[in-house]
């Protein structure tokens, strides 16, 4: 899945996404480790693997989209 990252906390290595539809989603320092990046800026298009649906909807995985 793709997003766009909206904000990014250096210090914690977490933040949010929004998905295509407009929807903050947020992201655990866990997330972002698995995804091996060192900084993400906002606006930045990322991808993203999820598990759960709705409320439960939880990042597992955020990287650089790459072509």
């Amino acid at each position: 899945m793709q997003a766009t990252a909206y904000t990014y906390d250096p210090e914690s290595r977490s933040g949010q996404v929004l998905l295509d539809d407009g929807t903050p989603v947020p992201f655990d320092t866990a997330a972002f480790d698995a995804g091996g990046l060192r900084l993400l800026r906002p606006g930045q298009r990322v991808r993203i693997e999820t598990e759960g649906r709705s409320e439960g909807l939880r990042i597992t995985l955020v990287t650089l989209q790459t072509f």
